[in-house]
């Protein structure tokens, strides 16, 4: 199906179908690059969405009656997404994909198919689909980087704010900014490693073992308290039965069933590789913390002074407050300006009560 016949196409029309066939064409590129960078079932789909693409591109030169000796650029957010996707993973790719994807110009253009704007909403829930699958990989060390980064930034420029506002001298600020960086990241760090050594320890207290097993082949097949063990472990009672008996038939038969393991409802080893190192957790906050929190001493480590220090203070931790939010925008999917106005307006926020109970106590200790 190609063009509608009761209108012959316009300039106009043949200006926006050459704009449409460059699109595709990049959006091909974008979804080819990603592929490239995938192995298994992901490279598989993105491979079938750039092929899709493709089709849609290959209707547009129909129209055009073959490749056209001059062709428009594509648009800023194509050739962005096309540069991201062979430099960088593919999760801020997709997700940016994700929202061009859902405004699809082909459900008013009178020339594309009902199979093209059928495939643009299937493309956008397949790339919902993986940029999910991105976020739910990154979520939990996406999470706490910034969370670390982000309260390094808010509580020492709170800190060296508050400090520097009583009037005190700029080498007191910056040693107390110094402090309160080594102090928050020290914090951090012991807190990130209790926490994990806690969950490993708490982990390995609970982990089944295999006494039960030895004893396997002298119990009773019907009459038995092996099922009572996968019960405890939240299985209903007609499969703890039903799996008691088969791990006794094979005990008495001989045979040790490792897959089904007797009594190891899951393999112990993926928690603990789930819940990470300990000393690698404690040492990450601890960087990350100290990140964000060195930028609010800057100013003073190089120099600055006074009214001049704090402007600047507040300028760099702006641009990284305005960073952090706008990537966490990005990778949820919601307005990026939202978020980084909304990390800015938090951060800024908590440093002007601090510069402001600064004031009053500087006040009143002159």
């Amino acid at each position: 199906m190609t063009a509608p016949a009761s209108a012959e196409p316009t300039a106009a029309d043949r200006r926006r179908w050459a704009r449409y066939l460059v699109e595709e064409r990049a959006e091909a590129y974008v979804y080819q690059e990603l592929a490239a960078r995938k192995t298994g079932e992901e490279r598989e789909i993105l491979q079938s969405l750039a092929e899709a693409e493709h089709r849609h591109e290959q209707h547009w030169l129909d129209l055009l009656g073959g490749e056209p000796a001059r062709l428009p650029r594509a648009g800023l957010r194509s050739r962005l997404l096309g540069w991201m996707a062979g430099r960088f993973g593919s999760i801020f790719v997709l997700v940016l994909a994700q929202s061009a994807e859902a405004r699809s110009p082909y459900d008013t253009e009178k020339y594309a198919t009902p199979a093209m704007r059928a495939d643009e909403k299937i493309h956008y829930e397949v790339v919902r689909g993986l940029a999910a699958r991105g976020r739910r990989r990154l979520s939990g060390s996406f999470r706490a980087a910034v969370f670390g980064a982000n309260d390094g930034l808010v509580s020492n420029l709170a800190l060296v704010l508050g400090i520097g506002a009583t009037g005190v001298s700029s080498s007191l600020v910056l040693f107390s900014g110094i402090a309160g960086l080594l102090a928050g990241a020290l914090s951090m760090g012991a807190g990130e490693f209790v926490s994990v050594r806690s969950q490993r320890e708490l982990l390995a207290s609970t982990e089944a073992n295999e006494d039960a097993a030895l004893s396997a082949g002298d119990l009773d097949i019907d009459e038995n308290e092996l099922a009572l063990v996968y019960r405890a472990r939240g299985i209903d009672q007609e499969d703890a039965l039903a799996r008691s008996r088969r791990i006794i038939t094979a005990a008495q038969e001989g045979v040790r069933r490792t897959v089904t393991g007797p009594i190891r409802a899951h393999d112990a080893t993926s928690d603990h590789e789930l819940i990470g190192s300990d000393w690698t957790a404690a040492l990450s906050s601890f960087l990350l913390f100290a990140s964000g929190a060195i930028i609010p001493v800057l100013p003073w480590i190089f120099g600055l002074e006074g009214l001049t220090a704090v402007v600047v203070a507040l300028v760099l931790v702006g641009v990284a407050l305005l960073g952090t939010g706008a990537m966490v925008g990005i990778l949820s999917g919601g307005p990026p300006l939202r978020r980084a106005l909304r990390q800015l307006a938090i951060g800024f926020g908590a440093a002007a009560i601090t510069y402001a109970l600064g004031l009053l106590f500087g006040v009143s200790a002159v």
